[in-house]
């Protein structure tokens, strides 16, 4: 909701905005919108490409109008309660909400998408770890070194399995091992499958989780507490022995 809200305020408004003095906040709900449209994200708000194609949008009324539209009707069909996420730092993600990979990694201010890899990422300058989890994965698409064994336990305890390279001593083991006292965040995001019908399918965002236990060494096999209790209508789609 706070999203749609931001957009169907800003975008009938985008030939009268400075993007360059936009409040952080607004600036990455902003790009978030944009590599929606233009499948890039923003690194520089002052770039003459980015008011051009900004710009372009505004005097376009019919296009205009069917993204506004099409905006309110989402709007109004969210089912749910979405928690703003409960983070150190400004970030417009909210819990239970669902995004695509780009967006919610622009609204992190990551914008290198190549070097995603693996469904992990760190970000040294948040303190954060990012957890991009598919549920049901393919023997087609993933190799069996990325057959991770993920899935909820209950509504708020989730089993996630490392990287095969991930070792309990090493540098990557003990920081999730010891986030908690290193002041560093772990966010989860999880989707049911890699792709839905009109493509790469997206991830709902579960929010923060905290260290519980683990066994094992590459990889690891970590239980995470969420702060946030799984909804009924996720908890289906992420409880391994109700789709299993």
């Amino acid at each position: 909701r706070r999203w749609i809200d931001f957009l169907l305020d800003i975008l009938p408004r985008l030939k009268n905005i400075d993007f360059t003095h936009l409040p952080h906040l607004h600036q990455q709900m902003l790009n978030m919108f944009y590599v929606t449209i233009w499948q890039e994200a923003i690194s520089d708000f002052s770039e003459e490409a980015v008011r051009e194609n900004l710009y372009a949008l505004a005097d376009s009324p019919v296009m205009l109008n069917e993204l506004l539209a099409l905006l309110q009707y989402c709007k109004d069909q969210i089912d749910f309660i979405d928690t703003p996420s409960s983070l150190p730092y400004e970030c417009p993600l909210d819990v239970h909400c669902t995004y695509s990979q780009r967006q919610l990694l622009v609204a992190l201010d990551y914008i290198n998408f190549g070097a995603m890899r693996q469904g992990v990422l760190y970000l040294p300058d948040k303190k954060t770890d990012v957890f991009l989890i598919t549920l049901n994965k393919s023997d087609k698409e993933y190799s069996p070194t990325t057959m991770y064994n993920d899935y909820s336990i209950n509504e708020t305890l989730f089993h996630w399995q490392s990287q095969s390279t991930t070792t309990d001593t090493g540098s990557v083991g003990q920081r999730y091992i010891n986030h908690r006292s290193r002041g560093s965040k772990v966010l989860l995001f999880v989707r049911e499958f890699k792709n839905d019908l009109v493509g790469a399918a997206p991830y709902t965002f579960l929010g923060t989780v905290n260290y519980v236990k683990h066994n094992g060494s590459r990889p690891m096999n970590i239980t995470w507490k969420l702060d946030h209790p799984i909804p009924a209508k996720y908890l289906k789609k992420t409880n391994k022995l109700v789709v299993g």
